[in-house]
């Protein structure tokens, strides 16, 4: 059973009303621990085209430091596997299993203030052209970066408000 229109309305104004009490804040409001990260970090340069995808991804999200109070290092590692076999054995669709190591570490003092690793997967379809599988694949791999960009984002915000960043 479903509640009617005006009751649903009511509850949504009402949990909107009690989330301040909880101690809830918006990760990018006024004092919101999102906000220490934005222009802050400088992740190393990237030198695979992975690498780049995700520096892109964070620049993107948490905005271009230059010179930055924090740094970031990373290594990406990205698997191939094949999940799905033809009759006449031909692989038709694959699996991209990425990881990303990273830590983050303070420009001026250089101790890591945290560090971890985030894991993620995203598939991709071999059935057509060749030209098509490669597009594919490359569209997958994209995917797969945002994926684990944004995991660690999420754990860098986590970790700043016990850090103080």
């Amino acid at each position: 059973m479903s509640l009617p229109h005006p009751t649903r309305r009511a509850f949504a104004f009402g949990l909107l009303a009690v989330l301040p009490a909880c101690g809830f804040t918006p990760v990018y409001g006024v004092n919101g621990a999102g906000t220490a990260l934005q222009g802050a970090v400088r992740a190393d340069d990237p030198v695979t085209r992975e690498g780049f995808l995700l520096v892109r991804e964070l620049e993107a999200r948490l905005g271009r430091a230059d010179p930055g109070q924090y740094g970031l290092s990373y290594s990406v590692g990205i698997e191939s596997e094949s999940v799905a076999i033809s009759a006449t054995n031909v692989t038709t669709r694959y699996n991209l299993l990425g990881a990303v190591t990273y830590a983050l570490r303070d420009l001026n003092t250089q101790a890591v203030i945290t560090s971890g690793k985030v894991s993620n997967f995203t598939g991709y379809s071999a059935s057509g052209s060749t030209v098509a599988t490669q597009a594919a694949e490359r569209d997958a791999r994209e995917r797969l970066m945002t994926m684990l960009t944004d995991q660690i984002i999420t754990r860098l915000i986590v970790a700043a408000p016990r850090s103080g960043l």
